[in-house]
Formats: structure tokens, C-alpha cells, sequence
């Protein structure tokens, strides 16, 4: 099994421009989210803005809101013109002007599918109580499971090796996993949920994944920590397997 990297239990985030990993505390606002998510709300409440304004808004300078625009401009979130200005222009470029693409505004209607898979639980409870929310839970993993099941063909007996085919799988999936050996045994790590909002009032559909790692894998396993409970990364730990005693047979009697 490779040796890969254990899970940080610090939230950390990639710099969109030098693609180094930093914490998120340090590109994230009071509110605690990304400043790209901020930036892409704030274009999304005034339909336009300059790097300036938007700098004034989060409290940060021109040039650290333009190192997440030019990224959003290579992901194709936004596009850039040069702002129009009546009467005499100052000397210098005119200041470019940012406004979201439709695949920038596509990328902000998550949280209303996120609202309307929370309310239809919210129904689901309401009307058929905590074991049809679970019977659901156990009903919407179970395609995951079978994908990720064929996926791992071929991936033998041993948890940990089990473990890192089904962070491979897991990973073509969205969930950007992966798998480490550490002293204890080993843990599977999934460093993006798509169902976490809708996690954090429902724990039944973690529940149902960790059942559905714990199947595959081969043996019991524990989460140590949820994105959905505002950990950084979901982590699985997978207990070191017992090695079968040998005992020894006297044959000089």
C-alpha cells in the first residue's frame, strides 16, 4: 500500500495562483468562508465591480482580489472589461471591470439544491419518521456502493489495500480521497462531501456512507471526523488487523 499523507485535521485550501496549500483561516472572512466565494457573492449582489470595490467590501487590497479573479478568469467564473469613464480619463490603463459567466452564476445555485434535498428530508421525516429518513440514507448510497464495489474488483482481502482501491474509487466519484497507513492501521480520507450541507441536519447520510465504507473495506471501521460536523476533512479510520497467532508443536517427545 503506498505511503500517502495522513489527513490534516486543520480545514486547509489551495492558492488558486501559486497552488500552495495554506490554511483557510487565511484566505477565508470573519464569515469563514473562501474569499473566492465571497468575491463570486459579492458579483453576484451587484452584477459588476472593479477589483478596488470589491477589496473595499471584503476589507483586502486590489492586488489580493485580483490573484482570485485572474483565477476565476482561467476557470472561466468570470470575464473582464475595461470599466467605461465619462468625461476626462487619469493617466493609466482604466481599471477592468469583473462580472460573472453563466457558469460562474451556475456554480451559486448549489446551496438551492442543497435547500430543496433538505426539505424534502425535512418531509420524509415529518411524514414517515427517523427509519424512512434511514431507509433513504441506506437507498441513495447503495448506487455509490455498487460502483465503487466494481471499481475495486481485484483489490484482494487486505482492508488497506482495499482501503486505498476504494479511495481511487471514491476519488472518480468527486470526493477527492485517499488512503494512509498509520501506527494504528490505516485511515481513508475524503477531502470534499457533496451532500454536507444537507448533512448537517440529516447525520443519517453519513451514517449510511461510513456502513457502506465499512462493507467494502472488509472490516469494522470508526469516523473519526465529519465535513458535515465542520471538520476539515472526513476521516475513516480502519483498525490494524490482528495477525493469527502461530503456535508451536513439540515433536522430539
Amino acid at each position: 500500500m503506498k505511503n500517502l499523507a495522513a489527513c490534516s485535521e486543520q480545514e486547509r485550501v489551495t492558492d488558486p495562483v501559486a497552488g500552495s496549500v495554506l490554511p483557510a483561516a487565511a484566505v477565508a472572512g470573519p464569515d469563514g468562508r473562501p474569499t473566492r466565494n465571497r468575491v463570486t457573492q459579492l458579483l453576484l449582489e451587484h452584477g459588476a465591480a472593479t477589483a478596488a470595490q470589491l477589496g473595499a467590501e471584503l476589507g483586502l487590497s486590489p492586488a489580493a482580489i485580483r490573484r482570485h479573479l485572474d483565477a476565476m478568469l482561467a476557470d472561466g467564473d468570470v470575464v473582464a472589461r475595461d470599466q467605461v469613464v465619462r468625461g476626462q480619463r487619469g493617466r493609466g490603463r482604466p481599471a477592468r471591470i469583473f462580472r460573472l459567466t453563466d457558469s460562474g452564476r451556475r456554480r451559486c445555485g448549489t446551496h438551492t439544491y442543497d435547500g430543496m434535498a433538505t426539505a424534502a428530508l425535512r418531509w420524509i421525516f415529518r411524514h414517515g419518521g427517523p427509519h424512512a429518513v434511514d431507509a433513504f440514507a441506506a437507498e441513495q448510497v447503495a448506487a455509490l456502493e455498487a460502483r465503487c464495489r466494481a471499481a475495486m474488483e481485484g483489490a484482494g482481502d487486505d482492508p488497506l489495500a482495499r482501503a486505498e482501491a476504494l479511495a481511487g474509487a471514491l476519488t472518480a466519484e468527486g470526493y477527492a480521497a485517499n488512503a494512509s497507513t498509520i501506527a494504528s492501521g490505516g485511515q481513508l480520507c475524503q477531502h470534499h462531501c457533496p451532500v454536507a450541507h444537507v448533512a448537517v441536519e440529516f447525520p443519517q447520510l453519513c451514517e449510511a456512507e461510513t456502513a457502506v465504507i465499512s462493507r467494502l473495506v472488509g472490516t469494522h471501521v470508526q469516523r473519526l471526523a465529519t465535513i458535515a460536523h465542520g471538520d476539515g476533512v472526513c476521516t475513516t479510520h480502519i483498525p490494524a488487523q490482528p495477525k493469527p497467532s502461530v503456535s508451536s508443536v513439540r515433536t522430539d517427545r
